[in-house]
């Protein structure tokens, strides 16, 4: 069976005031055509469909436009997972209705995960899907009087799944959530920390044939090959400016023969930092349209080079200056106390050895001391 492993679409995202949604509908345009190519049995959207629980109308359009293009030209199911940023309510609205389409949504966590099962060469193959949820929920629907950590709460959830199924046969878990090991990026929300760590380690899920999470944005395999994040369909910070964006192929032969590729996306406009000094990358650096973290190496101050690198790379995000020494200075400056007792002349110096990593020439000292004088005896006359 081959099962196309996609999650964390994040759709509405807004990334430094820019709407992501028309980039978002490019590349699920190219999921259409990895489809096409690949001819798989089913799709698995592993939570995370959209950004926030209200999601704007755009969003909406652009998901109600790709689910019904999914039931509509292809005789396959989809499965799908809700995530953290998800509504539960909002998300599983239609849910009997798409049923009859082969479109299974699980958004709200019960007793009894639900369970679809395919049938291929190979016999059955049941895939459980988990909703994302918090590890009161476990209690309640469990009626557990002890706190939960996350871990705990998973493993509550998946033994009752044990209870009912033959592991014996292929077996196939969807879920949102954060297995220790995995890689994580500034772009995703934090989970609770209610009950303690909000990690689940991956061997909760042993005996199971292949775990399509969701929730880290990175694509990554934890530990095994067999549990695997496809992460998320765009780069939604600079932290994951290094990554490649992807959706997963997986191939399940006979119980515990699973093998897999990733199918990579490209993005209208990619996202990626940028460094150099203010005239080279007006000079020699290519124009882009490109989504763009600029960082300067210049020495000294640049008069408004946001204005004129806008002119050749439309859509920087962010512009910063590549200083070590001093972004340590202004970090510490006011925590060092022995500052406090310098000369004025002598806390200048400290001052500038700590911005440019040099020490002030006898040229800078005179002139230093003139300026300061000058100062002095303007203070002096008010």
């Amino acid at each position: 069976m081959k099962i196309l492993h996609t999650a964390d679409w994040h759709l509405g995202k807004i990334v430094n005031a820019v709407h992501m949604t028309d980039d978002q509908a490019y590349v699920l345009d190219q999921l259409f055509e990895i489809i096409d190519s690949e001819q798989p049995d089913c799709v698995v959207i592993s939570g995370d469909i959209y950004d926030r629980s209200i999601p704007p109308k755009d969003a909406v359009g652009l998901f109600d436009r790709t689910i019904t293009k999914l039931s509509r030209d292809y005789n396959f199911p989809v499965l799908v997972t809700s995530g953290n940023h998800d509504s539960p309510d909002r998300l599983q609205f239609g849910r009997a209705l798409f049923r009859d389409n082969q479109l299974y949504f699980e958004t709200k966590l019960t007793a009894i995960i639900e369970q679809v099962t395919l049938q291929d060469d190979y016999g059955p193959v049941t895939f459980h899907l988990i909703p994302f949820f918090e590890p009161n929920e476990v209690r309640y629907h469990f009626q557990i009087d002890a706190m939960l950590t996350h871990h705990e709460a998973m493993e509550v959830v998946v033994q009752s799944i044990r209870d009912r199924v033959d592991l014996s046969e292929r077996h196939v878990i969807l879920a949102h959530a954060f297995i220790a090991g995995g890689m994580e990026t500034d772009s995703e929300e934090r989970l609770s920390m209610i009950g303690g760590s909000p990690y689940v380690d991956q061997s909760v899920f042993d005996g199971f044939d292949y775990v399509a999470l969701g929730h880290l944005h990175q694509p990554q395999q934890v530990k095994r090959l067999n549990v695997q994040y496809s992460g998320s369909l765009l780069k939604y910070s600079f932290s994951e400016a290094r990554h490649k964006k992807s959706v997963t192929v997986v191939n399940l032969a006979e119980k515990n023969n699973v093998t897999l590729e990733r199918r990579l996306l490209k993005p209208k406009r990619d996202l990626r930092i940028v460094e150099g000094k203010f005239h080279d990358l007006l000079t020699k650096t290519e124009a882009s349209d490109d989504y763009l973290l600029v960082r300067l190496d210049d020495t000294e101050e640049v008069i408004d080079p946001m204005s004129e690198l806008r002119k050749k790379f439309p859509n920087i995000l962010r512009l910063e200056y590549k200083r070590t020494h001093r972004d340590v200075a202004l970090d510490e400056l006011d925590q060092t106390p022995v500052t406090e007792r310098m000369s004025d002349d002598a806390l200048f110096e400290h001052f500038y050895q700590e911005m440019t990593g040099e020490t002030m020439t006898d040229t800078e000292r005179t002139l230093l001391a003139e300026g300061l004088a000058h100062i002095k005896k303007h203070e002096r006359g008010r």
